[in-house]
């Protein structure tokens, strides 16, 4: 079944839990490169998290990550243990 694309301003709206493994660690590399691609060349990556209605995927532009957070543009997180996967 094709995960779903929800769009940066409805994540608000969804219930972010954890994925049901914690990729953190195997992401590292992959989200320094998604926050280096947002800042200096305003690409975008895709991401995948998981929500307590299933996975979903979102097309934008990483600002920073934190020790336990991704940080999009208008102030919006995506806990780090969420995360499925991301892609460029």
């Amino acid at each position: 079944m094709p995960i779903e694309i929800v769009e940066k301003e409805h994540i608000s709206y969804l219930n972010i839990i954890n994925a049901n493994e914690d990729h953190t660690d195997e992401l590292k590399t992959k989200l320094a490169e998604a926050q280096r691609l947002g800042n200096e060349f305003k690409a975008k990556a895709v991401i995948t998290f998981n929500t307590t209605i299933g996975p979903k995927r979102v097309d934008t532009t990483v600002w920073a990550v934190t020790e336990k957070y991704l940080q999009l543009k208008n102030n919006i997180h995506i806990p780090l243990k969420s995360l499925i996967d991301i892609d460029f």
